[in-house]
């Protein structure tokens, strides 16, 4: 019997995309997980080829997007999800969990800061794929969309370095239109193995061409772009 990969889905107070997230990690042959951070220890990461951090407000935002949750995977973790990836696990962090990656230190230098509307923004948007060889990335075309729904969602980077990013192949998804005001437009960022990657937009939002706000989509059959990304990741694992 083939052993499936496994999934372990980091929560904290405030996620709230971590059962469709999963959902979406079973659909393409995953094993999944949920593990509030209350419980979390290094062992928890051993069976796991891959950790999740999905998209919510955790803990309110009251601070800043991420920070508290960083702290807290600090404390509860240490150092063993970087040592997790460092052993070749993979690592997604999609829109709240963008921000905490980048927080922890496993994404390339900058932060997630308000939009420049100043408003959150719930709506689908245009995206880039910027860097071919990404195994998170691998099934989808260099032009497709997926849903955003965030207020802290523009990446900002030190001076010159996320055009850096984008020509590196670490900016590895970009919008197709300035959205949020992202610095080179970034929408996802990779680190430099390729195994971390972190996201503004929700690819479980866009599982199957019925979640598509067009009803005479078929640009993918019945799938969803979202789909095609999480089949992307279980193929890379495997």
């Amino acid at each position: 019997m083939e052993t499936l990969p496994h999934a372990v889905l980091l929560k904290f107070p405030g996620t709230n995309c971590d059962a469709e997230t999963a959902r979406a990690l079973e659909a393409v042959g995953f094993t999944t997980e949920v593990l509030p951070i209350s419980r979390a220890t290094p062992a928890g990461l051993d069976k796991a080829q891959l950790a999740v951090l999905s998209g919510g407000f955790s803990y309110g935002d009251y601070v800043m997007a991420g920070r508290l949750a960083q702290l807290e995977t600090e404390r509860k973790l240490g150092d063993a999800l970087r040592g997790f990836v460092d052993g070749g696990g993979y690592a997604l962090g999609i829109c709240n969990g963008f921000q905490i990656l980048t927080k922890l230190g496993l994404l390339p230098a900058g932060s997630l800061i308000h939009n420049t509307s100043g408003r959150f923004q719930c709506r689908w948007v245009g995206l880039e794929k910027r860097a071919a060889d990404n195994p998170f990335l691998q099934g989808l075309p260099d032009h497709f969309e997926l849903p955003i729904a965030h207020a802290e969602g523009r990446f900002v980077a030190p001076e010159g370095e996320a055009e850096r990013y984008v020509a590196e192949g670490l900016g590895a998804l970009t919008y197709s239109d300035d959205v949020n005001g992202s610095s080179a437009r970034i929408a996802g960022l990779a680190d430099a193995s390729g195994r971390v990657l972190g996201l503004m937009p929700h690819p479980e939002r866009f599982l199957w061409r019925s979640h598509h706000y067009d009803p005479d989509w078929r640009e993918n059959g019945e799938l969803g772009w979202g789909h095609q990304m999480f089949r992307s990741i279980r193929e890379a694992v495997a």
